[in-house]
């Protein structure tokens, strides 16, 4: 008998220690705001999970009361889960670790467009244009950097509400008129499975990783003459316009960016006031869920309904189908691409041979008479694909196999090479193509929205970056000039933003899908030899791999025609992507109901300015779909459809001609597709509105089973 109570007093001992819990960090996500939401109201409702002998431990990390609301805090997955089903409760979820996507671009921009303006002058905003205040979420700014200075700038708008924050080897006084603010949070959080603990974070809004300081240089820096990175891309670096404001929030640490406490820079950036929000940053497409427990997509569905328009980089896991991020159709989704500019280095093998590739190398590469070789597969890493090891994709490589790997197993004997200098070549062609690494749509979290957007320079871009980033590759004895060049869409997306901030500049009163729609349906689809736009490989580009285009950002200012989006295709779409009626009205506050019939495949209704169908059949005959478009150009003109299309798609436009008046400003019709003697797979094409110097085009992809 007392073997047997000392058995089962083992196993209820291991018992309770295995329903012991240990908190994680997680995200409580309430929808809409109200406004100020008193921070006790938060304590409340947290400490209706946490037991009484447990309050001690109650510690929220970060309330969101301005453009959302919600809080995050350390909480155990049963109260966690308890808490998701309370009222007023949208979504609780575990904090995430994101992390970042990482001058002649700009110019390129202007070349490739049709029509140009004199070089320079649509940077300038006129005094009467509209003031537009960036924020830059990243990894903070390096305030000391020429692309920063405000002279020339006028006094800081009274609209602002934000704050320049001190902390270590930050003043106030390193805010200008140009950089108007800048944010810290001193409290970040990683979450690894079961375990959550508090991140390395510098006090200051002080960028000690390079990134955001890159980035928020790309999309509003200064002039800056003579810029380069050690000779190389010498010129004049410039933002997409040198009298935008930036506002810096440094979400990010070296180890990378809490899913909270990018929600609390989104909540903060709202309430400053800010006009658009860059978002360089994000997750592995195939870490995403949900729209609602993703923290970038929350943020940017209510920044958008407060008016600010929020750019997202697509993510760098191309060349592979469904790897884009950043993909909730209120996001404005970046692809990248290169610009017309190629650094390539040659290779002197030992036996006398040459070969040239795009590389950057400096003068000390070449000090040693030669360097040993092997091959990429040979040195590959666990589960890497030979083919990326062969190009040196990041990532691929084992650096202990390439200590130890003995050149002489696979090449001839004591193979070495010399690698030369590298030469900077100008003006290459064709340009822009879009980058290897670059995403890939469509969305694993829906087919119906293309994705990514757009495309906009992302290859070897030249920007600022801090001195501690620039000497990690300088050379002996070199002084750093203070800017590199760096690749991803990390660095496509603030072009985009300052193209966005173009377009807000002269149209102040436009909405954020205006602005969008207006850059989307002025895009470019030809290279600077006026041909298709191509990939990597040499092959046309699609849809799914460079969204609507490349940007061309001054016919976006004058766009003819725009596809406006509510909040109410928004919340449909939510419906038809499966959220649950309660979800929705918790998350907007209204009293919004979903259609009656909610299907995934009514996604492709809502007002994009492109079209995608996940699943068109080839038995059904027509499939129909809406759109209506809004005048933005001169009154009183009619436009005329055209259609481009792949062969054996049949597409109509009813219909085939619309007119607007002094009182007809938005216009619907309905674009028709029949994909019966079609290829199976995916379909692009595009649907052209033209009136006078208006040519108003609309991309679609439609998958034909």
């Amino acid at each position: 008998m007392s073997c047997l109570l000392q058995l089962l007093s083992f196993f209820l001992i291991i018992s309770s220690a295995t329903s012991i819990q240990t908190p994680k960090h997680y995200v409580v996500y309430m929808g809409s705001s109200a406004g100020e939401t008193a921070e006790s109201d938060h304590l409340q409702l947290l400490s209706t999970v946490i037991p009484r002998e447990e309050r001690e431990r109650i510690s929220i990390t970060n309330h969101y009361n301005h453009a959302l609301r919600g809080f995050s805090a350390m909480l155990t997955d049963d109260e966690a889960s308890e808490l998701s089903g309370r009222d007023g409760v949208v979504s609780v979820f575990p904090d995430s670790i994101l992390q970042s996507h990482t001058t002649r671009s700009w110019d390129f921009l202007d070349d490739n467009s049709n029509p140009k303006l004199n070089r320079g002058s649509y940077l300038q905003p006129h005094k009467s244009s509209y003031d537009v205040i960036i924020g830059m979420i990243d990894t903070g700014i390096w305030a000391e950097s020429p692309s920063f200075k405000d002279e020339g700038m006028g006094e800081i708008p009274k609209r602002w509400k934000g704050v320049c924050m001190e902390g270590t080897d930050f003043k106030k006084s390193d805010c200008n008129r140009k950089l108007i603010g800048a944010r810290y949070y001193s409290v970040m959080h990683a979450s690894n499975g079961n375990n959550t603990t508090q991140m390395r974070v510098d006090k200051s809004p002080r960028d000690t990783v390079g990134h955001g300081t890159h980035t928020a240089s790309i999309a509003a820096g200064a002039l800056v003459a003579n810029a380069s990175y050690h000779g190389l891309a010498q010129g004049t670096a410039r933002g997409g316009s040198p009298l935008f404001r930036i506002a810096a929030y440094k979400a990010c640490s070296e180890d990378g960016c809490p899913g909270s406490t990018i929600l609390k820079a989104i909540d903060d950036a709202v309430k400053d006031d800010v006009d658009i929000i860059s978002i360089s940053i994000g997750t592995s497409a195939f870490l995403q869920s949900d729209f609602l427990k993703d923290p970038i997509a929350i943020g940017a569905f209510h920044a958008e309904q407060m008016g600010v328009i929020v750019v997202c980089s697509g993510g760098n896991e191309g060349p592979d189908p469904f790897t884009v991020i950043n993909a909730a159709p209120w996001i404005f989704t970046v692809a990248a691409s290169n610009i017309d500019r190629d650094f390539q280095s040659k290779v002197l093998l030992g036996n006398g041979r040459i070969f040239q590739g795009s590389a950057i190398n400096f003068s000390n590469l070449t000090r040693t008479e030669t360097y040993p070789l092997a091959y990429g597969k040979d040195i590959a890493a666990k589960y890497s694909p030979i083919p990326e090891a062969r190009s040196c994709y990041p990532g691929s490589l084992d650096p202990e196999k390439d200590k130890k790997f003995s050149s002489t197993s696979t090449l001839n004997k004591n193979p070495s090479a010399t690698i030369l200098p590298t030469v900077e070549i100008p003006r290459i062609k064709p340009a822009p193509v879009v980058a290897y690494f670059s995403s890939r749509g469509p969305s694993v979290l829906t087919e119906n929205i293309l994705k990514p957007d757009i495309m906009a320079p992302g290859v070897a871009i030249l920007a600022a970056v801090t001195p501690k980033d620039e000497e990690e590759s300088a050379s002996d004895g070199e002084k750093p000039g203070g800017y590199a060049l760096r690749s991803g869409t990390s660095m496509a997306c603030p072009h985009v933003t300052g193209a966005s901030a173009l377009v807000k500049s002269v149209h102040p009163k436009w909405t954020s899908s205006m602005i969008r729609s207006a850059l989307m349906t002025t895009a470019t689809v030809y290279d600077n030899m006026r041909k298709p736009l191509t990939n990597s490989s040499a092959s046309f580009a699609i849809p799914l791999e460079m969204g609507v285009g490349e940007i061309s950002p001054v016919k976006a200012l004058n766009p003819g025609l725009v596809f406006e989006t509510t909040t109410e295709d928004y919340l449909r779409f939510l419906c038809y992507n499966g959220s649950p009626e309660k979800t929705i009205r918790s998350m907007s506050k209204t009293n919004f109901k979903c259609p009656t019939k909610s299907s995934d495949d009514l996604i492709s209704n809502i007002n994009y300015p492109s079209i995608s169908i996940s699943k068109l059949e080839k038995s059904k005959g027509f499939l129909t779909i809406k759109r209506s478009v809004t005048n933005v150009g001169h009154p009183n003109v009619t436009y005329t459809s055209t259609a481009q299309t792949p062969m054996g798609m049949k597409v109509k436009v009813l219909p085939k001609k619309i007119t607007f008046l002094e009182n007809v400003k938005r216009v619907s019709f309905k674009v028709l597709f029949d994909g019966s003697e079609a290829s199976s797979g995916y379909n692009f094409g595009y649907i052209t509105w033209s009136a006078a110097q208006y040519s108003v085009r609309m991309v679609f992809a439609v998958n034909v089973e």
